[in-house]
C-alpha cells in the first residue's frame, strides 16, 4: 500500500519560514519524481516544485528564490523549505509521487497539510 504522509504545515507570519516533509512508503522512492502542489480556497491545484530522481528541480515562478525542494532517498522523504512566506502562499500543500514508464504512469498523492500565512 502506497502512503505519502506530509507534515510541517501550520500558521506563520508573513516573512516567516516553514519546512514541509513528505515521507513515502510502498514505492521505490528513488525512481520517482517527487513534487509539491498546493490548492488555495476557490482555486485549482497548482504545481509548486518538483525534483527528479537525478535531483533536477523545477519551480513555479511565484516561488523561485524563496522555496527549495530537496530529497533524501535514504529516508524516502522529500522536503520543501519555504522562506519569505507571503499571504498568497496560503493553501493546502500536497505531496506527489510520479513514475512514468512504457507500461503506464503511477501517480500518488498525500492527504495534504495546511499552510496559513497571516499576521
Amino acid at each position: 500500500q502506497v502512503q505519502l504522509v506530509e507534515s510541517g504545515g501550520g500558521l506563520v507570519q508573513p516573512g516567516g519560514s516553514l519546512r514541509l516533509s513528505c515521507e513515502a512508503s510502498g514505492i521505490i522512492f528513488s525512481i520517482y519524481t517527487m513534487g509539491w502542489y498546493r490548492q488555495a480556497p476557490g482555486k485549482q491545484r497548482e504545481l509548486v516544485a518538483t525534483i527528479t530522481p537525478g535531483s533536477n528541480t523545477n519551480y513555479v515562478n511565484s516561488v523561485k528564490g524563496r522555496f527549495t525542494i530537496s530529497r533524501d532517498n535514504a529516508k524516502n522523504t522529500v522536503y520543501v523549505q519555504m522562506n519569505s512566506l507571503k499571504p498568497e502562499d496560503t493553501a493546502v500543500y500536497y505531496c506527489n509521487a510520479k513514475y512514468m514508464s512504457a507500461y503506464g504512469t503511477n501517480n500518488y498523492w498525500g492527504q495534504g497539510t495546511q499552510v496559513t500565512v497571516s499576521s
